[in-house]
């Protein structure tokens, strides 16, 4: 067996050090390292000696490098950094301080049904994020997904995660977590985003029910289960579950491919429709789960390979699937009556929409054509060349008219920072644009300029500092974040120098990156001396999240003493709030001898309930 604590103390590349272990997976250990060159604590995932050996493992781990590392998500881990020292490669990722969605499971058991909706939306986006960029992440599970103190989910272990460009048909092994696999991986079959939304649904009924949809003695009989079995429904179980929410997570766990949702994003209008409006009904009707299933487990796919026999699972909570009927059940006219709305509004949008085209086309032909296409401006460019750079940038003059794109060229023959050459050229005719003509400098420059400046745009502001560090140790690097709606989080919205600009010792760089949309803010209400019941109606009707302590005092049972914001206080939506209630210890009857019965223990049985993502306080 592997010795990691070899590990501990380790520098890796002159810079990373090893502080303590704090995961192990199936293909690499997790450490807690210190960036002495940044000076902040980042999780160090080194592969396995066992598996370095083994060209396939490798392949795997350096595939799971490169897809993480090209996504950026406030919702996905980061990846730093990527590297090798001697015989141990590693990667070097964002240090999440929180507990697994799996753990705050099985410690507080049942979620709320907005719980499950608040944790789901951001799985979801996550998902959104990386299928765009063509990655699977193929084991979503709560193992896999952590929860921040604030309630903020980032998904994670994108260890077997392949390019769709690349992926290959599963034939040697089930890859994934057999409870959480869609049928198309319990067959063997080939994957794609869609299998991803199955095992959220999954992960889904578990919030909802605290109950795996199918359990058994051995890998294969719950894979089966997958393939050709129904479980309970989310509302047997739970009835508190609105429909909607029970509908969302049954259809993301369609067997059939065809009927599952077909994107994230059509996952994500639900979700989304659904908390708008709780109410609301899908009308995706009774699951067909099991429906065409058998079919489609031909000689092309093979079932997961195990040396244990397949047993039939009694304890399973699954019903045989429904007989067709004859005649249209209640469910299905329900369905039919809603296309056929669905249609006449259509039918209807296509007129109007066709009305509008025929009065913009006349509209434009004999008004605003005039308007919105006047006659174009003209101008002739000037001579640039012999100028200094420095001087034409700041002329007011060229301000408004000109952007200039410079690039530096070695040139003995003219002063450093002067214009040899330019395109277009002086004299040329060019139409003024209102975001400025583009103008193409080449700028003589010093022979020992150490380094041109790199492009950062679209790169994560962390790999942008990373990456001129390595260009340069004693660049100074300064960094600005600041709200973008159009930019995603943590990638860089501007840098100064402009890129191909030289750098030498000493430069200053200034690197502004987004930290996503601004984040909307609520209003906290006064909660004190309510009941708690009634208290997190309040907190839940602002978007606040909340966290329930219990102390001695001689006021009623459950009733607010206390709440940690202030009555009025602007906070970021989602904000915890705690709620510090009486447990009526001291309240006693003066005409009773000996104490007071002991008041029931709350629900949750540690003192405290909680309506965050936050890890229970002990």
């Amino acid at each position: 067996m592997e010795n990691h604590d070899k590990y501990i103390g380790k520098m890796l590349d002159n810079r990373y050090e090893i502080v303590e272990k704090i995961g192990t997976g199936g293909m690499a250990i997790v450490f807690k390292a210190k960036d002495h060159r940044l000076n902040r604590f980042v999780a160090v995932k080194i592969m396995k000696e066992e598996l370095a050996e083994d060209e396939e493992f490798r392949r795997r781990f350096r595939a799971e490098s490169q897809a993480v590392a090209m996504l950026s998500h406030p919702n996905i881990v980061s990846v730093y950094d990527v590297s090798r020292t001697g015989n141990i490669e590693y990667i070097v990722m964002e240090l999440i301080e929180g507990i697994t969605l799996k753990q705050y499971i099985n410690r507080k058991g049942l979620l709320t049904w907005k719980e499950t909706l608040h944790f789901t939306t951001q799985i979801v986006k996550a998902l959104s994020h990386a299928h765009s960029r063509g990655i699977v992440h193929r084991d979503i599970k709560p193992q896999n997904i952590m929860i921040l103190k604030d309630g903020t989910v980032k998904v994670t272990d994108f260890g077997i995660a392949r390019l769709v460009s690349s992926q290959n048909t599963m034939t040697q092994e089930a890859i994934g977590s057999v409870h959480y696999i869609s049928p198309e991986q319990a067959k063997g079959a080939q994957v794609d985003a869609r299998s991803d939304l199955y095992s959220t649904g999954v992960v889904m009924y578990e919030m909802l029910t605290s109950r795996l949809p199918f359990v058994g003695d051995s890998p294969v009989a719950v894979a089966i289960q997958h393939i050709s079995a129904v479980p309970l429904m989310p509302r047997e179980i739970n009835p508190d579950i609105p429909l909607g929410m029970e509908e969302i997570c049954m259809h993301a766990m369609e067997a059939n491919l065809n009927k599952r949702y077909a994107s994230a994003e059509e996952m994500l209008s639900d979700l989304e429709e659904f908390r708008k409006n709780p109410a609301v009904v899908f009308g995706y009707g009774a699951m067909g789960m099991v429906e065409h299933a058998e079919d489609d487990l031909t000689d092309d796919t093979e079932m997961i390979p195990t040396p244990l026999p397949v047993k039939k699972e009694p304890s399973a909570p699954v019903k045989t699937p429904a007989h067709k009927a004859a005649e249209m059940t209640a469910a299905e006219y329900r369905r039919n009556r809603r296309k056929a709305g669905q249609t006449g509004v259509m039918v209807g949008v296509v007129i109007v929409l066709l009305f509008a085209v025929v009065l913009f086309l006349f509209m434009w032909r004999f008004f605003l054509k005039d308007i919105f296409n006047p006659k174009t401006e003209t101008m002739e460019i000037p001579n640039f060349v012999g100028k200094m750079y420095t001087a034409v940038q700041n002329d007011p003059e060229y301000k408004d008219l000109f952007e200039f794109n410079a690039d530096y060229v070695n040139d003995d023959s003219v002063a450093v920072g002067q214009i040899v050459d330019q395109s277009p050229k002086a004299g040329a005719q060019h139409t003024v644009t209102e975001s400025g003509i583009r103008i193409s400098l080449k700028v003589a420059s010093e022979d020992d300029a150490e380094e041109l400046m790199p492009d950062l745009s679209n790169l994560d502001y962390r790999e942008a500092v990373n990456l001129i560090g390595k260009l340069n140790s004693l660049i100074k690097v300064d960094t600005r974040g600041e709200y973008s709606d159009t930019v995603d989080e943590n990638l860089v919205i501007s840098q100064v120098p402009a890129k191909n600009e030289p750098i030498y010792d000493g430069t200053s760089i200034y690197i502004t990156y987004s930290l996503g949309p601004e984040k909307k803010m609520t209003t906290v209400p006064e909660v004190t001396g309510i009941s708690m019941t009634s208290a997190i109606k309040r907190l839940q009707s602002k978007n606040l999240l909340y966290k329930v302590t219990y102390e001695d005092s001689d006021q009623p049972v459950d009733q607010v003493l206390y709440q940690n914001y202030e009555p009025g206080e602007e906070v970021p939506e989602f904000t915890e709030i705690t709620l510090s209630c009486s447990n009526g210890e001291l309240i006693r009857n003066p005409d009773t001898v000996g104490p007071a019965e002991p008041e029931p223990e709350p629900e949750n049985g540690d003192g405290g309930a909680s309506g965050t993502g936050a890890e229970p306080q002990e």
